[in-house]
C-alpha cells in the first residue's frame, strides 16, 4: 500500500530545480539504475535522491522472510545492544569483529531494569550486520544487481566496493532514535567517497521513523575510529549544523534513498504499532584510501568486492 501523504510529487526527468527545497524531491526509479540530468542535479545539489519503485515488492518481501530465518536461527550467548546516542557499543568485542560478519543488536529499550526482554526477541533486534552482502546468499542477490552497478558509476564511483550491510528493523514501540550524523564519520575515506544506499523494505513515515536529512553536504564532523584503547568519536573542528529544519524522507516500500557520505540525516524513534524494515548497503571507490584505523575492518580472507557477478534479481 502506497503512502498517501508525502510531501511533494513525482518530480518529471526534466524538472531541474537549482536550489534546494523545504521538501524532499523523489523520483520514479530510472530504468536500468541510468541517472537523468535531473537526479543528478538534485543528488548534487541536496546530497540525497529518492528513487521510488527501486526495487520490486517481491524483492521486499524476500528480503524480510531471510531477515526472518537469520534471526530464528540467532542464539544470543552474546547480547550486545546498538544505540547511536550512547555508543554503549564501541568497547565491545562483538561488534568490533563484525566487520566481516553476520551478527545481531539488540534495542536499546528492548529491556527492562532487570535485564530481561520486555518483549519478543523477534521484536527487540535493532540491526544485523555487517556483511550480509557477502555471506548470505540472498542478500548478496539483491546487493549486487546490474541496475546497482550502474546507479554507482552514475554517482561517480569508479571503483565501487560495498563495504558494509545492515538490516534495521525499527521496531515497533521500541524501534530507537538514531542521532543526526554523517555516514563519512563510520566510513572515511581519503577522499571522502562513501554512498549509502537505504531500501524502504515497509514504507516509511513519520508515524513508525523515517529518514530526515538536513540537505547538502557538510564538512565532516567526527570520525568514529580505533585506538589503542578502543574505539572513539573525535571530535573534528566544525560548525555547527545549518539552522534549518531537518526534511521528512517519507518514502513508500520498494524505494531506494541514495545519500551521500557527508550529508546530515537522522531517524525520529518508532512509537508506532508498526515496524519500518530497510536495508542499507555503503559502498566506497576502491581508489580513495581506507585507513588501518577505521572501525569497521575486514579479514584478509573476506576482500571488499564490486558488482563483480551482478544478476537481475
Amino acid at each position: 500500500m502506497r503512502i498517501n501523504t508525502l510531501p511533494t510529487q513525482i518530480a518529471s526527468d526534466d524538472s531541474v530545480n537549482t536550489t534546494a527545497s523545504t521538501e524532499a524531491i523523489r523520483f520514479q526509479a530510472p530504468p536500468g539504475g541510468r541517472l537523468s540530468p535531473a537526479m543528478g542535479a538534485a543528488f548534487q545539489r541536496d546530497g540525497f535522491l529518492i528513487l521510488e519503485d527501486f526495487i520490486t515488492p517481491g524483492t521486499c518481501e524476500a528480503l524480510i522472510e531471510r531477515a526472518g530465518e537469520l534471526l530464528a536461527g540467532f542464539s544470543p550467548d552474546t547480547v550486545t545492544v546498538f544505540s547511536t546516542r550512547s555508543q554503549v557499543h564501541k568497547s565491545d568485542d562483538y561488534f568490533l569483529q563484525s566487520g566481516d560478519k553476520i551478527r545481531f543488536f539488540f534495542e536499546e529499550d528492548a529491556f527492562d531494569e532487570a535485564g530481561r526482554l520486555r518483549q519478543a526477541r523477534v521484536l527487540s533486534i535493532n540491526k544485523i550486520g555487517h556483511a550480509l552482502h557477502d555471506l548470505d546468499p540472498v542478500f548478496e542477490a539483491s546487493s549486487r544487481t546490474p541496475a546497482l552497478a550502474t546507479l554507482a558509476a552514475g554517482l561517480g564511483l569508479h571503483e565501487p566496493r560495498l563495504l558494509q550491510s545492515m538490516y534495521i528493523f525499527k521496531q515497533p514501540w521500541i524501534g530507537g532514535e538514531v542521532n543526526c550524523h554523517q555516514d563519512a564519520t563510520f566510513l572515511y575515506t581519503e577522499p571522502q567517497s562513501c554512498v549509502g544506499f537505504w531500501f524502504a523494505l515497509e514504507d516509511a513515515t513519520l508515524e513508525n521513523g523515517c529518514l530526515h536529512a538536513i540537505p547538502g553536504r557538510q564538512p565532516l564532523r567526527q570520525r568514529f575510529r580505533r585506538t589503542p584503547g578502543g574505539l572513539v568519536m573525535e571530535d573534528l573542528p566544525h560548525e555547527p549544523w545549518p539552522e534549518i529544519e531537518p526534511i521528512p524522507l517519507e518514502v513508500p516500500r520498494g524505494s531506494l534513498v541514495v545519500l551521500d557520505g557527508l550529508l546530515p540525516h537522522l531517524s525520529g524513534p518508532n512509537h508506532s504499532p508498526r515496524s519500518r524494515h530497510a536495508y542499507t548497503l555503503h559502498l566506497i571507490d576502491g581508489r580513495a584510501h581506507y585507513p588501518a584505523d577505521n572501525w569497521l575492518q575486514r579479514a584478509p580472507d573476506l576482500p571488499l568486492r564490486g558488482f563483480e557477478g551482478a544478476v537481475c534479481p
